[in-house]
């Protein structure tokens, strides 16, 4: 790790089909006038009746109408299990739940729906690459490469692993600015270096991963990648082929769709070599009483009953981020991440955590930030009385805030459905609060 990197350091100032989103045009100014119309629960007033501003997408992101009409429509009208029924509700079930699949792999530039597998989770994605690949391929002094900035569910799956196969886990550090430090990633890399694993955008720092060059260096050491998409899925074009990875995992809630869903994308090679993580239905082609064989990808990684209605929900979640565009969802941010930073670093004893938009302009929407003498959950919970949703906390990155010698931090993070109306409106009851809590404290 890096051992120039200190606290101050990176911390800088089918039946239905769900009606589509309006036709956005070849310029979109300002997404959240044109799409907030279909997110309801926007629409609600918090406590005193003041309008309810939600500013913790990173967390889990809020669902438009068609997603909700997808669920709906469903559970009304072609409830069944999958891949088993002959009648017409299986049948219907068993197309919608493929026909989300399919949009999954077109939405990441997956060579086939073959190599997407669907798990309850982005961790699970992560637990199942460990315990099936990780487990058949790796023993003592292998190593896998990991960096500092990472989500606990991108750490504890292997550390879980070393216990079990004695491999050796590693950690690529900072740079001054809070990005990865490509430097020490590559001095990192050797012939023991069997995977190297690391989020795309981090949902602290915000900083944008180069993967293609981790991917580079990597693959010329002889290891795989395993990217988590979940923070950059949502906000910014993802193609697996064009970043060159081996694997990548993303998580329905962060896109739009229902919670309790995610996936797994590996080459499609990679998932037929490796071993079933679950065992149960589904996932069989033969059954006898003391062997059976496994179905065809993907399900021989799906066993039982899956989770229909949410693959459905996800589905119509990538419809409707699919015909906005990705493209113009990253622009529409970028501006809203320069008006936060902007607002922030206008605040006295402020410090943010990560790049910022100058230094790293493709960043994450979002600003994890701590204010000097003051806690973080203190000032959730006063902004919260003011209707105004963040997040505080370490994010499910304690090692990261360990190494700046914090116990927390608060964060506010943006959607294409944020106006700059409430990013102003967020600022200035920052700036009360901080003032408030200062005179009580």
């Amino acid at each position: 790790m890096t051992t120039s990197t200190t606290t101050t350091a990176a911390a800088t100032t089918a039946a239905t089909t769900p009606a589509s989103p309006p036709s956005l045009g070849v310029v979109a100014p300002n997404l959240a006038v044109l799409t907030r119309p279909d997110f309801p629960l926007l629409a609600q007033t918090a406590c005193l009746g003041q309008p309810l501003i939600y500013l913790d997408y990173a967390a889990t992101s809020q669902k438009p109408r068609q997603v909700l009409a997808a669920l709906q429509h469903y559970y009304d009208h072609d409830n069944a299990n999958v891949h088993r029924g002959a009648h017409q509700l299986s049948a219907r079930a068993t197309e919608g739940f493929e026909a989300a699949r399919s949009k999954t792999a077109t939405f990441i530039g997956a060579a086939s729906a073959r190599e997407i597998v669907f798990t309850r989770n982005a961790s699970e994605a992560i637990n199942l690459v460990a315990r099936s690949w990780g487990e058949a391929n790796l023993g003592p002094g292998d190593e896998v490469l990991l960096t500092v900035m990472e989500h606990h569910s991108n750490l504890v799956p292997w550390q879980l692993l070393a216990q079990r196969t004695g491999c050796v886990l590693r950690h690529a550090g900072l740079t001054e600015s809070g990005e990865l430090d490509l430097e020490d990633l590559r001095g990192q890399i050797s012939e023991r270096t069997k995977l190297v694993s690391l989020v795309q955008v981090s949902n602290t720092l915000g900083c944008l991963n180069p993967i293609e060059q981790v991917v580079e260096q990597a693959h010329a050491a002889g290891a795989l990648v395993l990217v988590d998409a979940c923070q950059s899925l949502p906000h910014l074009v993802v193609n697996v082929a064009r970043l060159g990875s081996d694997f990548l995992v993303g998580s329905s809630h962060k896109l739009c769709g229902p919670t309790g869903m995610g996936f797994l994308w590996a080459r499609e090679a990679l998932l037929e070599a490796m071993p079933p993580f679950l065992g149960g239905g589904e996932m069989i082609q033969d059954v006898y009483l003391d062997h059976s064989s496994w179905a065809e990808l993907p399900h021989k990684f799906e066993a039982g009953t899956p989770a229909i209605g949410e693959a459905i929900g996800m589905g119509a979640a990538l419809d409707y981020l699919s015909a906005i565009g990705l493209e113009r969802i990253h622009a529409w941010e970028q501006l809203l991440t320069r008006q936060l930073f902007a607002r922030l670093q206008a605040i006295e004893g402020v410090r943010i955590l990560g790049p910022t938009p100058e230094q790293q302009p493709d960043r994450g929407a979002l600003a994890a930030f701590t204010v000097d003498g003051l806690h973080a959950n203190d000032i959730a919970a006063l902004l919260d009385s003011a209707g105004i949703c963040i997040r505080s906390g370490h994010h499910c990155t304690q090692p990261l805030h360990r190494l700046y010698g914090l116990p927390g931090s608060a964060r506010a993070s943006l959607g294409f459905t944020t106006t700059p109306e409430e990013i102003d409106r967020f600022a200035e009851e920052l700036e009360g609060t901080i003032a408030f809590l200062r005179e009580h404290s």
